[in-house]
């Protein structure tokens, strides 16, 4: 039995593989433990923490771009509309998405995976010149090697707290219902169902990952760890985000294509290169 390090975050699809009800005879599972999970995949991206990572689809495509040895499962950890995760200050004027021109839009990191998809969506779909907004971070990037060119908010500041202040004048990235703050699309559900309509994808935020090493020399143990989460998901049927591969590969192509629109990644990676061949066998 090989003993792997984990981190998953904990999703309703991951409940049954967590607490031990799906079992191997190959493999046995360390969990970290990190709160929030994401906090874990800078420890995954610059040192290679674990051998299985559910990871951020943008960092794993910009880890890609830097050779960090590791390969995509065909397992989607989290996907939802985005939306709803984009807020304003009432008093910045803030009617339509190109109205974020010229404004102090915070976003926790310019390489987070919502802010690629909203960039994406406010880009493509809105028409929104995404090189005219002054973008204001907070944390550094995953992928150490990425030169981030944004503006860095004053140590010590808080990303909501400086748009109620009106120190920003929308956020991305941040899911609020304040009063203090306006949706940047107020037919949240109207917008997604049009934007669905049109591209035909869920847009997904978090992949499975495993090291290039694990793959390399134990594809058995790579083909388990896929079993068993596979069977943990179908517990939670109906409670997880379940994509089949011609579902899963429009949603990455269409993030992939955001992430080199937006300079994150040198160019948009065909599917194919995002698996080795024994990932690849399991889609």
């Amino acid at each position: 039995m090989m003993k792997l390090r984990v981190l998953l975050g904990d999703h309703p699809h991951t409940a049954a593989l967590k607490s031990g009800a799906i079992a191997s005879d190959l493999v046995e599972m360390d969990f970290a433990q990190y709160t929030p999970t994401n906090k874990g995949f800078k420890p995954m991206v610059r040192d290679g923490a674990f051998d299985v990572s559910e990871l951020a689809i943008v960092t794993f495509l910009m880890a890609k771009a830097h050779n960090k040895p590791m390969v995509m499962l065909p397992d989607v950890m989290m996907a939802r509309f985005q939306h709803s995760y984009a807020v304003t200050n009432p008093a910045a004027g803030i009617a339509t998405p190109r109205d974020l021109e010229g404004k102090r839009v915070g976003i926790r990191s310019f390489t987070t995976t919502t802010g690629a998809w909203l960039r994406g969506i406010l880009a493509n779909d809105y028409g929104v010149n995404l090189d005219a907004i002054d973008w204001i971070t907070f944390e550094d990037p995953h992928v150490a090697e990425y030169i981030d060119a944004t503006t860095k908010a004053p140590a010590g500041k808080q990303i909501m707290q400086m748009l109620f202040d009106g120190e920003l004048d929308a956020v991305l990235g941040e899911k609020s219902d304040d009063p203090r703050v306006n949706q940047l699309f107020p037919d949240v559900a109207t917008e997604e169902k049009a934007w669905f309509a049109r591209h035909g994808v869920v847009p997904v935020n978090h992949v499975t990952v495993v090291s290039r090493e694990l793959s390399d020399n134990h594809p058995d143990i790579v083909r388990e760890v896929h079993r068993m989460l596979q069977e943990s998901r179908a517990s939670a049927a109906g409670k997880s985000p379940s994509f089949n591969d011609a579902e899963l590969t429009r949603s990455i192509e269409l993030i992939t294509e955001y992430s080199a629109q937006q300079g994150l990644i040198p160019r948009a990676y065909a599917i194919d290169e995002l698996y080795d061949h024994v990932t690849n066998a399991l889609r």
